[in-house]
């Protein structure tokens, strides 16, 4: 323990297809009922981050991190955010640098390591939230980001952050992008790709003769762009270097905060050493679920106005952790 052996997640068998769960909730799904307050912040590099508020007046706070070129407006974050409301919790959704729909002000945007970020977010949050509870979820990348945190803050963290939530997640990077180079998944990679392309150009408009997309065309895989632009712009020398230094399997054994992974065995985009239940076993505060179905943030089981399980799953794992004492 504690793997947990048998999950919860069974959905209808017509949505158990690994690709229908990665897919069509993410294009399907229209999530009411959440109202953002935007707020932006100053990072210590003199940039920006901009946090999207959902508050319901309690002293629990949830920040919640979306995944590769997602925002704080995709369905599965709004669908989390509406569900932390539900259940007494303020909700907020972080847009990773170059995300929230302006270009950020420096050549760098941001990587699948980058805690410096969710750390300069935390302290806003906790300036204005003093004694209250906080809890953190991550979706994929974002996912990433939350785990190498916990792992890298080890029992600091649990001083400030009561519990955590991940999904989906390639905590293996080095292995989830050989993956992701497969036949099967070239829809994904290429739409990704498409859309780190828009960031290249801009960034190309910002700082002429500092980056390019001379050749970008010829760019099939991850481990291409990481090569050429992901590593050096964040201080990497090569992307195996990237992926080394920027995942959090490495660290998932320093966690010390009550802590959730949930990584289907269908997922798509994940590869055997993402599956940490080695790391699990040794630790008693990292809960590894592994349904056998749900996709890559998928989990996905009603009608497209419901919930997900895994927004269902998130609020009822952080409830006991997150109960204000007198």
């Amino acid at each position: 323990m504690p793997v947990i052996s048998r999950s919860s997640f069974s959905p209808p068998r017509f949505l158990r297809n690994a690709h229908v769960q990665t897919v069509v909730p993410n294009m399907v799904r229209a999530v009411k009922g959440v109202s953002y307050t935007r707020v932006r912040i100053a990072t210590p590099d003199d940039d920006f981050l901009d946090l999207d508020f959902s508050p319901v007046g309690s002293p629990r706070t949830a920040i919640v991190v979306h995944g590769l070129e997602g925002n704080s407006r995709r369905p599965y974050v709004l669908g989390m955010i509406r569900a932390l409301n539900a259940r007494g919790w303020n909700g907020v959704g972080m847009n990773l640098r170059g995300c929230s729909g302006e270009p950020n002000r420096k050549l760098r945007f941001y990587h699948s390591g980058d805690t410096g970020d969710l750390q300069t977010v935390l302290d806003y949050v906790w300036g204005g939230n003093s004694g209250g509870k906080t809890a953190l979820i991550g979706f994929s990348l974002g996912g990433n980001i939350v785990l190498k945190y916990l792992g890298e803050r080890g029992s600091s963290a649990a001083n400030l952050i009561c519990a955590a939530a991940a999904f989906s997640v390639p905590c293996h990077l080095s292995s989830s992008s050989t993956r992701m180079a497969l036949p099967s998944n070239r829809f994904y990679t290429a739409r990704f790709l498409r859309s780190l392309r828009d960031k290249i150009t801009q960034k190309m408009e910002r700082f002429p003769g500092k980056i390019d997309d001379e050749g970008y065309e010829a760019i099939r895989t991850f481990h291409e762009f990481d090569d050429r632009y992901a590593a050096p712009i964040h201080g990497f020398k090569d992307a195996e270097d990237y992926y080394a230094r920027a995942s959090s399997k490495p660290v998932l054994r320093r966690i010390r905060v009550p802590t959730l992974l949930v990584n289907a065995l269908d997922d798509p985009f994940l590869a055997p050493p993402c599956y940490p239940y080695e790391e699990a076993r040794d630790n008693p505060y990292l809960f590894l679920e592994t349904p056998s179905s749900g996709g890559h943030v998928g989990f996905w089981s009603s009608g497209i106005h419901g919930s997900t399980w895994a927004e269902r799953r998130a609020v009822e794992f952080l409830e006991p952790w997150g109960r204000q004492t007198s």
